[in-house]
């Protein structure tokens, strides 16, 4: 059975606009993040997600465990950091339509933090803020046949994968499948169906805008429980994934290194021969002697080949 929500206005106008950014950070080829950004905004990711869920490690702190260095606080809260980086390092073996793969995701992320990871919860719950009982979940024996349905959803619906994500990570905070650490799934299996539409989604900071409008974040979901239907929060998310959007390009002036450069442009014409105006053409913002230095710097590293002379000079990737 499909989840209830609707399809409206302000839904259409938010997915026309997303297809416009995502249009323009293919353009500045930021699909394929520098390795630092990347680094970056996964730990912003990490940091934001389980902040929302109450950990008080700081981002320097979670830099240090993503390096292998010590850090002194709580074990609980050192343990939730190294178990997020794990499942996300990960991510490239989940499967978003799979219920085993979503299962293996909460065994890893919740190792040693519950009696049971991976385990559907056994047992009816409810989720309070504050001193009220905000949401009565499903009861357990009602749990299979709801995510099978929800998988059954994502996998052969034919909506748009923007607004399937959002549908999803509504339902699992909904249905609420495990003892805990049901938010983190939530948000984490957005990101994983994202992916699949586009690389960039993989590593956008998400979960950051998600903490810095937590409270709105909270009433879209009450809302949506109100209602019976996912609508509100559909309308928060995009939202959401279209100001990350915003904000990665506005760093997109962000100085690329010649490894960034020549590693973009390897994933664009792989083997196939090329020449300098043929760089240029991908790097409009960088100089012809800034191209010349970045294939001569290639070429004697040994990860392009060099054919003919001056005009007539042609390269190929290694």
């Amino acid at each position: 059975m499909k989840p209830p929500y609707k399809i409206t206005g302000k839904i259409l106008k938010l997915v026309a606009l997303i297809s416009e950014k995502i249009g323009e950070v293919n353009s500045a080829h930021l699909n394929k993040l520098p390795t630092e950004l990347r680094k970056k905004n996964r730990i912003k990711t990490i940091h934001s997600s389980l902040e929302i869920e109450g950990n008080t490690l700081t981002i320097e702190q979670i830099t240090a465990i993503v390096e292998n260095k010590r850090v002194v606080g709580p074990k609980k809260d050192i343990l939730e950091v190294k178990n997020a980086i794990a499942v996300y390092n990960y991510l490239d073996k989940l499967n978003p339509f799979s219920f085993d793969s979503f299962c293996e995701a909460h065994r890893i992320l919740m190792n040693g933090l519950v009696d049971s990871p991976g385990k559907l919860r056994n047992k009816s719950v409810g989720i309070v803020r504050g001193s009220d009982v905000t949401h009565v979940a499903p009861s357990s024996d009602r749990l299979k046949p709801l995510l099978n349905d929800l998988f059954d959803y994502l996998k052969n619906d034919d909506d748009l994968v923007l607004i399937k994500s959002c549908v999803f990570h509504y339902e699992i905070e909904f249905i609420h499948p495990f003892i805990d650490g049901n938010g983190r799934m939530g948000r984490l299996w957005q990101t994983l169906i994202l992916k699949g539409a586009n690389p960039v989604y993989e590593f956008l900071p998400i979960e950051a805008l998600i903490k810095e409008r937590q409270e709105q974040y909270y009433e879209s979901l009450g809302m949506s429980d109100k209602t019976g239907e996912s609508t509100a929060f559909i309308e928060f998310m995009l939202e959401i994934i279209l100001e990350s959007l915003e904000e990665l390009l506005d760093v997109q002036n962000l100085n690329l290194t010649n490894i960034d450069r020549l590693n973009l442009f390897k994933s664009i014409v792989k083997e196939d021969i090329f020449t300098r105006k043929d760089y240029l053409k991908n790097f409009r913002e960088i100089s012809s002697a800034t191209a010349s230095r970045d294939l001569k710097f290639a070429v004697e590293k040994g990860f392009i080949e060099k054919f003919g002379d001056k005009n007539l000079t042609r390269y190929r990737f290694k």
